[in-house]
């Protein structure tokens, strides 16, 4: 008869251990670490300013945080959008637009004397509107949407989109 020895014995359950405590340990990490791959982001509204800081006719860049459910995003997280007044009020007041060229996503500056925004990357140009003026853009500057509280201006939170909205 083939018996274990003291040492095989002792090495196995050494081994089988070791395996059971990493899995107790690096199970919650590894769930930890994947679950926000699998959760929506939020869907909420978040202020973005008074509506008295967005003067009549005007392009303002306003800070936000982006609503990725990424533990680990950090700073990558914050972001920016262009808020365009366009009416005194109404259901037209606002356009809200994404930061990002719809080309490759390279984030675009308002050049106010011409009242033209420009990609840096590629050279696209977006009208005030957020349509395409030239360049390689396959379609206008992604706009979020918005709505007025009292006298503050809230912005629906959304991941970049990647593929035509609407």
């Amino acid at each position: 008869m083939n018996e274990l020895s003291r040492r095989k014995f002792l090495s196995r359950l050494t081994v089988g251990l070791t395996a059971a405590i990493s899995a107790i340990v690096g199970l919650p990490i590894v769930g930890y670490l994947v679950a926000p791959l699998f959760s929506a982001p939020p869907d909420d509204l978040v202020p973005v300013g008074a509506i008295t800081d967005f003067p009549l006719g005007e392009t303002k860049l306003v800070s936000i945080r982006d609503p990725s459910p990424l533990a680990w995003a950090g700073q990558t997280a914050d972001t920016a959008l262009w808020v365009r007044r366009r009416e005194q009020s109404g259901p037209q007041m606002f356009q809200v637009f994404n930061i990002n060229c719809t080309h490759l996503g390279c984030p675009v500056n308002w050049q106010a004397g011409a009242k033209l925004f420009l990609c840096p990357c590629h050279g696209g140009v977006y009208y005030s509107d957020g349509s395409v003026a030239g360049g390689p853009p396959p379609r206008r500057l992604f706009e979020r949407e918005w709505q007025v509280s009292g006298d503050r201006l809230l912005v629906r939170q959304q991941p970049l989109p990647t593929v035509k909205q609407g």
